[in-house]
């Protein structure tokens, strides 16, 4: 019966998923000129600390193996692990150029929103490279399996474990759609768990995925999979929506382990467009009725009448036994207090290293950040921040908080993204390894020399940052004062007590402290 109501259809699916190209196609766009537009969004760190043309190569950073992980819609993805973290692995995705000459928009779009792309129930982006011939993907491996594959094995989930799945799947879609990028592809087969025991869901997957927003014409490209398709992609007219109609065939095959559609894809189309489900009795009688109200708000024929992903998450069906966690938060809180004293250009450096953290890094603290997310938007306001540090905690003022603030909001956008948040948990709630600070270290060694110059600097953080010049940076870690920064003091730099780094930037006591870390850390003591 399973195998009938759900795998073979989404089995007959896949021949089925497609994408045509729109009228725009014909003006394509090179991957280089979207460079500007990600800066823009996410700030410089997160695109130059990851994005390596030429002169950094994949094999430079990764070895990659013959192991093939899975196929997406562009491509073929494979293991890699990481020379500076051998115990991590990776999962790349890899493109030959010349031969995708036809679709270099749909390319540019995925790698664009994906670069731009911040949350804990989103796939990390870890690093992109680019040469005239190859563009290399390398992203964090989940390793707890498909969400699809999740349901074989239960055969369906109840209230409670759907409503746990369905809420995070909606809180990275409210984040995509709140910052102008649609899915369009959602599916059970495109949300993994990220450990094997686990439960914490990510999206993957952005092949197919649109920059869009209110204010543009509606989007006509038909694509997807079609047991998930909703009725305005099929008619060819359709907003973000379209990602919630998906979530409703999940939620739909989740607390009954069926499809809602099945048949020919001709038999499907047509059942869709109508809005034609049977829920059965003896599936849907044992069900509350306020997950089945849950459901027929999503599989609404008329996306205006549909639920959006942040009503979604308001349904009183989602909302139920939605817990306001506190534990832990008063260690968070002081983290953030002691990442807004720290030195402009260690900020940087923290920012930086959080794109080489392990999900087992992240997972310490990426429910402190939708904690403290109260919207679910995927970012942490001004207003959200007082409101835990000032009316929940009661631990800081209304001037500290702003101080606090500032110094995470990082591009200047008043918003404090999830990378911000984990590079203030490092080294309090996250550790400082050997490996991180390597891995951290060879993002500003941009041509991979051994050593970080202020020119190498200025290409990953700009010339100035908040009105500082780089070349101070370089004189606050350059303990031999030879113009450049080699691993050793850079490791001595981001080792010292915090109580140094709250010291005045280039002072003498930070500087003899560097000095004799360094000593410390020296080869010839066997450090």
């Amino acid at each position: 019966m399973l195998w009938d109501n759900v795998v073979a259809p989404v089995v007959a699916n896949l021949a089925l998923r497609w994408t045509l190209p729109s009228k725009s196609n014909k003006f394509s766009r090179s991957l280089a000129n979207m460079g500007p537009r990600v800066e823009a969004r996410t700030g410089k760190i997160p695109l130059s600390g990851r994005y390596h043309c030429d002169l950094r190569k994949l094999e430079d950073d990764y070895i990659l193996s013959e192991r093939v992980l899975g196929t997406g819609v562009n491509g073929e993805v494979r293991l890699a692990t990481s020379l500076s973290q051998p115990e991590q692995k990776f999962a790349v995705k890899s493109f030959h150029l010349s031969d995708r000459k036809n679709d270099v928009l749909l390319l540019t779009g995925e790698v664009e929103n994906f670069l731009s792309l911040d949350h804990p129930h989103i796939a990390r982006l870890c690093d992109v490279y680019e040469s005239r011939q190859q563009l290399h993907l390398v992203m964090e491996c989940m390793e707890g399996g498909e969400l699809f594959d999740r349901l074989i094995e239960k055969k369906r989930f109840s209230e409670e474990e759907a409503i746990d799945t369905l809420r995070q799947m909606l809180v990275a879609l409210n984040y995509l759609h709140s910052h102008g990028i649609v899915h369009r592809d959602v599916k059970l087969e495109n949300f993994v768990y990220d450990t094997k025991d686990g439960n914490h869901l990510k999206l993957i997957d952005f092949g197919l995925s649109q920059a869009w927003t209110s204010s543009e014409q509606n989007m006509s490209t038909t694509c997807g999979t079609v047991a998930y398709l909703p009725p305005e992609v099929i008619s060819g007219s359709y907003t973000s929506q379209c990602d919630l109609w998906s979530v409703g065939v999940i939620g739909f095959c989740l607390l009954s382990g069926e499809m809602p559609f099945s048949g020919s894809q001709s038999v499907q189309m047509r059942k869709i467009s109508k809005g034609e489900y049977y829920m059965k009795p003896a599936k849907w009688d044992s069900v509350s009725s306020e997950a089945k109200d849950f459901i027929k708000s999503l599989l609404e024929v008329d996306p205006s009448k549909r639920l959006s992903a942040q009503q979604a998450l308001e349904h009183p069906w989602v909302a139920r036994g939605c817990k306001d966690e506190q534990d832990g938060m008063e260690g968070v809180v002081e983290a953030l207090r002691d990442f807004s004293h720290a030195s402009k250009f260690r900020r940087c450096c923290m920012e930086i290293m959080v794109w080489s953290l392990s999900n087992e890094d992240r997972a310490k603290v990426h429910d402190h950040f939708i904690c403290l997310d109260l919207d679910k938007q995927g970012t942490i306001s001004l207003s959200e921040l007082r409101h835990v540090m000032v009316d929940k905690l009661q631990l800081v003022d209304e001037r500290e908080v702003l101080q606090v603030f500032e110094a995470l909001d990082y591009n200047n956008d008043q918003q404090i993204h999830y990378s911000d948040f984990l590079a203030a948990m490092l080294d309090t709630q996250i550790e400082l390894s050997d490996d991180l600070l390597t891995s951290a270290f060879r993002r500003f060694d941009t041509d991979g020399s051994g050593f970080i110059t202020a020119d190498k600097l200025c290409h990953v953080l700009g010339s100035q940052v908040d009105g500082q010049s780089v070349e101070t940076f370089v004189q606050e870690v350059d303990q031999n004062m030879d113009g450049r920064i080699s691993f050793g003091e850079f490791a001595a730099y981001l080792k010292q007590d915090k109580i140094v780094s709250n010291t005045p930037s280039g002072s003498i006591f930070e500087k003899l402290t560097q000095s004799l870390l360094t000593f410390w850390m020296s080869p010839a003591l066997g450090m």
